[in-house]
Formats: C-alpha cells, structure tokens, sequence
C-alpha cells in the first residue's frame, strides 16, 4: 500500500472502526470475493454471501441486481425481477442500479417503452478478483454499444464496476463509465430522465403507501428529505428501516460524486418513492431554466468519463464518517 491515497483511505477506515462509531463490533463478512458466470449473469460473492448480480444477456440495460448490503439486506427493490409482494409496481426500467439516458441523439436509453433505445453489451474487458487481504476487490469491465430504434449505434462505453468490503458494516461498489459518440457528435439531452440510478428497497421510500415510517434523506449540504430533489451536491444519502436478520433495522445507500466528473457536483433526481439518481443534465427539470440548457455535446474522438462511490451501511447517515470518506475517495485518481 505505497499510495498516500490508498494509505489515506485506509487511516479513515481504521479510524472509524477503532473510534467507538461502531456500537457492535462485528465478524468479518467471509473470506474472499468470486466472480462466477451462471445463466446470462456475471454473480459476485464475498465469501458465502451474495454481494450482487450483474444482469447483461436480453436486457434493454445492463444492471446489477439485487444489491445487498451488510447482513446480506436487500437495499434495491426486487420488483420486476422477482414478485415478493408488498412492493410497488411502478416503473418497470427500475431495475436495481443501473445507467442510463432518456435523451441521447433525441433516443430514449432511460426507459422500456416501445421505440426506446437499448445498450447492448458486447464484451468483457475483465471479470475477476484482484488484490488479497483486506484489500482484495471484485472487478467487471465490458463494452456496451447504445443501439436506437432502427438499428442505429450513438454510442459506444466501457464501464468497470469494482467491489469492496472495507469494513464489516459497510460495501462498496465504485462504478465508472466512459462514454464515447459513433457515427457522428453526441448530445446527452436536458432531461430528469437519468442518469447513474438505484431504486432503492420499497421500506426505505421517503413516503409509503402504507404510511407507514419510511426512509430520510440527506446530502453533502444539507438538505434533508424533500429538500434535496433537483439540488447539487458532493454525495446524498437515503437511510431508513430494511429488512434484516433479526428484524426491522436501519442500513442506509449513500453515492459520492466524483469532482472529476463532468458538472460536479451533480444535481440529485431523488425521489420519496425510492428512485435515487445522480443527473448532470436534466438542468430545465431542476432549476426551471430554458429547455436545452442541460444539454451536452461530446464531439467525435472524444469522450466523458463519470465516477460514482456507493456505500452500502448498517445504521443511518450519523453512523458512517460520510464527509471523511467522500474527501477520501475525493482525492483518488482514475486509472489511466
């Protein structure tokens, strides 16, 4: 660990689970990540626990799902993959985490209507376990080709998603993607409809339909719950109750954006019904502007890389050094 960042990185970690943050030291999670291919999906394991499926054969998107958290908690909504009840049934393009654009070259990446585009993978550049120890990572790369109505390619990304388990109560997933035009500029639209998305597990909802107690929100600014929809911030949080071993208890989804991105800090499409998004385009839908202003031109032999940090955590915004872990995971490079 020769990188002051990495080194850094690890200080916080250490720090927090030495601190007395933690009201319950816990086991670690298992011993070491796999990357196993079944059926279509790319399944990651840590240990003898699920972390997470990676869904790319006969999809309109790719996506990960489900997405579990520390004690093996389901985070994202399992509906339309699975039927377990008690779940809305909106939004059938929900699928997990995923990433996608509702205007790119006029074509609809973001939803499953009839005409809308679709991102078909192509290939993997890298699926497996790197690193050892506490360090060690589970890593899935591929080429993807965005193919609208007709049959015509816009774009073309590569997109690597790697996963961690620093702590016993928390994991991680970084994703990155670099997008790049075909055939010609391509414009990334003025639209709420994207971009970096989760939909989150139905009892973390800011409103249920039962009335029930949902989730709370909160970003890097401040602002709490309904406050944060269509504002700009370094990272936003949604906590609340999930189902877990031993009962109802509280675990959270917290995604940093990188400042290398385009736009940082990205405005926030998060929604009390569950959808929590990072979008740096829909500026018309958040800030009332001229439609267009949002708008985004990537030339022919250039590109737009974005990086995203998800932590998933037991307990609710208090209980994770948040701000510590974003400057952190601030200060990291991307790879060349």
């Amino acid at each position: 660990m020769n990188s002051p960042v990495l080194r850094a990185a690890a200080a916080v970690w250490v720090a927090w689970a030495l601190c007395g943050c933690q009201a319950v030291r816990r086991p670690s999670l298992g011993n070491g990540f796999s990357v196993v291919e079944t059926n279509g999906v790319l399944r990651v394991s840590h240990g003898s626990t699920l972390v997470s499926e990676y869904h790319y054969a006969d999809v309109s998107r790719p996506f990960l799902y489900p997405l579990l958290g520390p004690d093996g908690v389901h985070m994202t909504r399992r509906w339309p993959q699975e039927d377990v009840g008690g779940e809305e049934k909106d939004h059938p393009h929900h699928h997990a985490l995923w990433w996608s654009h509702g205007a790119a070259n006029g074509a609809d990446f973001w939803s499953e209507v009839a005409g809308a585009g679709k991102t078909v993978h192509q290939s993997f550049t890298q699926r497996g376990v790197e690193g050892s120890g506490a360090a060690e990572k589970a890593v899935v790369a591929s080429r993807n080709r965005w193919i609208a109505q007709g049959g015509k390619v816009v774009a073309e990304d590569e997109r690597r998603m790697v996963f961690h388990a620093p702590t016993a109560d928390v994991r991680q997933v970084d994703f990155e993607i670099t997008v790049r035009p075909v055939g010609g500029p391509l414009v990334l639209g003025d639209t709420k409809e994207g971009t970096f998305a989760i939909r989150l597990a139905e009892t973390l909802r800011l409103k249920r339909a039962d009335k029930s107690k949902g989730g709370t929100i909160l970003n890097s600014r401040g602002q709490k719950d309904g406050d944060t929809w269509g504002k700009r911030a370094e990272w936003c949080d949604y906590s609340g109750p999930v189902a877990g071993p031993h009962g109802m208890a509280t675990y959270g989804v917290t995604i940093f954006d990188h400042p290398a991105n385009p736009r940082h800090p990205t405005w926030w499409h998060v929604r009390d019904y569950g959808l929590f998004a990072a979008n740096p385009f829909g500026i018309h839908d958040f800030e009332k502007k001229p439609p267009g202003t949002g708008n985004l031109t990537v030339e022919p032999g250039q590109s737009l890389t974005f990086r995203y940090r998800v932590l998933l955590h037991r307990g609710d915004s208090q209980a994770v050094p948040l701000e510590a872990l974003y400057r952190s995971y601030a200060a990291e490079k991307g790879r060349k």
